[in-house]
């Protein structure tokens, strides 16, 4: 982001939306917006229990007080040495895969795309710890990032409440709309952050409730706002999606940071789980490029 973004930037509540209006109305706000927003969307009950599932793998650096993830140990940031320890068995967890699989997750993937969808096996668990500022995620597009199509879409779960303090996923509205743009090398997860152009500086976000759900087009400039808080840690959830038979590119089949964690494959990641019908469930998907 250039210095005149910067120094003009500034928020707006996202616009909510409710599962239950008609589909065209639904599309036709992604279309204009590049995001829906449903609050409460997602079961609180189910939120939490994979809150827990995911902060027991990530002990002994993080723990739950009273429903919330808290640091108990040095902070830490995708890709360093703490991270690479814990998330193989973050990834490992069936419900953490599971989640995203569920006839409701489905059924509004099929209205949003009128059609079938294909959910990404690639999982994504993010922490986000205190006292990191700049390992943030910064402005970037998922068409660069996933090497994805117009039809692919992000969905993002805040599995408990996320307010200001604690770093919000913030969205640039509209921004779908121009397009794929260069990028440059920057600071944080990914490394990478998007052009953003010097008209753009509303950017949508609000305070997020366990259970909110965000869908965003692969086009839709997205980023984190930094963990302010002394001690409160940040988790949410997301994976993308497209209709079925819209192009994939291969590494979006292999598991998050299985190109870069040792061991982390999906025969490491499958051990142990009770039910199979999630697995290798994309090896047959008729267009991995």
């Amino acid at each position: 982001m250039d210095a005149r973004s910067a120094l003009t930037e500034h928020n707006r509540d996202l616009v909510a939306s409710r599962p239950d209006e008609p589909d065209e109305s639904l599309r036709e706000r992604f279309s204009e917006y590049g995001y829906l927003y449903f609050p409460a969307l997602v079961d609180a009950g189910a939120c939490m229990a994979l809150l827990a599932d995911i902060v027991a793998e990530a002990g002994p650096h993080v723990i739950l007080e009273d429903g919330a993830p808290r640091l108990a140990s040095e902070p830490f940031f995708e890709t360093d040495p703490a991270w690479d320890a814990i998330y193989p068995g973050i990834q490992s967890l069936e419900a953490f895969h599971g989640f995203f699989h569920t006839p409701a997750m489905r059924e509004l993937q099929t209205r949003l795309l009128d059609a079938e969808p294909f959910v990404y096996p690639m999982k994504m668990a993010r922490i986000s710890t205190p006292r990191k500022i700049g390992y943030e995620t910064p402005p970037h597009q998922d068409a660069h990032s996933h090497q994805a199509g117009p039809t692919m879409a992000g969905l993002w779960v805040a599995l408990h409440d996320v307010p200001e303090q604690l770093g919000r996923l913030k969205l640039l509205a509209h921004s779908h709309r121009r397009g794929v743009r260069p990028v440059f090398q920057a600071e944080g997860v990914g490394g990478i952050q998007c052009e953003i152009y010097p008209d753009e500086t509303e950017w949508h976000v609000s305070d997020y409730g366990r259970g909110d759900v965000v869908i965003f087009h692969s086009c839709t400039v997205h980023k984190a706002e930094p963990n302010l808080t002394p001690d409160a840690v940040r988790v949410s959830v997301d994976t993308r999606y497209c209709d079925y038979g819209a192009p994939v590119f291969r590494t979006n089949i292999e598991p998050h940071h299985g190109w870069r964690i040792p061991g982390l494959d999906w025969a490491s990641i499958y051990r142990g789980w009770h039910d199979d019908s999630l697995q290798y469930y994309w090896e047959d998907y008729p267009a991995i490029t």
